[in-house]
């Protein structure tokens, strides 16, 4: 059974859809009225023309595309963004250049990619100590070489 999640979709594009049967995300695609110039190192929020409503316990993820990181190096600075099921404004993401070349983005394009996820709200237990584990508070690669 899927989940069903209500969209409103004011863009000119397709919804979202998985491109393969096992594909995690959806591709968001920018809707733009004309294209938007991103120089290097500079971020923009692209808008998508979708709006969603999710529900309590869910919340969508935006991610980088894989394809526009490694080839042209575009990337979500918020990375994952989250869209908390509160949220009813229209679905935005902040892209950045971080290549050394003009980046253009098109009306359509697809420019990050959604996952769906389920999430757990958490109640904080204050206690004086933490249980031992063999790792304690080593951090930062202090498992690895």
């Amino acid at each position: 059974m899927k989940l069903k999640i209500n969209i409103i979709n004011r863009s000119k594009h397709e919804l979202p859809s998985y491109e393969t049967i096992a594909s995690a995300g959806m591709d968001l695609r920018a809707n733009l009225d004309k294209p938007v110039v991103l120089q290097a190192l500079e971020r923009a929020i692209i808008k998508t023309g979708l709006f969603i409503a999710l529900p309590t316990g869910y919340e969508a993820q935006v991610r980088p595309r894989s394809g526009l990181a490694a080839k042209k190096g575009i990337s979500v600075l918020n990375a994952p963004g989250t869209i908390d099921a509160d949220y009813r404004g229209e679905i935005g993401v902040i892209l950045v250049n971080l290549s050394k070349e003009v980046f253009i983005i098109n009306d359509g394009e697809r420019i990050a990619q959604m996952i769906i996820a389920k999430h757990e709200r958490a109640d904080w237990n204050e206690v004086d100590e933490l249980e031992v584990t063999s790792r304690g508070a080593g951090g930062f690669g202090s498992t690895g070489v």
